[in-house]
């Protein structure tokens, strides 16, 4: 079994998050699982923002998507592929 998830790091949400969510909307199809946490949402609203993807299709449509990511300014994305033998 493999599953592909991806970790979105934004250290600016005010500057980033509208070209990260253009880009998610862009390859909706391939999101299977969609996990926003940032902290300090009852005091004040953070600015920065750890993302979770479960991706599904084809790996190289994944790679273009990191690699999209990562050309955002305090976008920091990380790709990952997890296996393990059939039991």
């Amino acid at each position: 079994m493999t599953r592909h998830v991806m970790l979105i790091l934004v250290g600016s949400r005010k500057e980033a998050a509208e070209k990260v969510q253009k880009i998610l909307t862009g390859w909706g199809c391939f999101v299977k699982t969609r996990l926003g946490i940032h902290d300090d949402v009852l005091d004040h609203c953070s600015q920065s923002g750890l993302i979770f993807l479960e991706l599904q299709g084809d790996l190289d449509h994944m790679k273009e998507i990191e690699h999209k990511l990562n050309l955002i300014q305090s976008v920091d994305a990380k790709l990952i592929t997890l296996s393990t033998e059939k039991a």
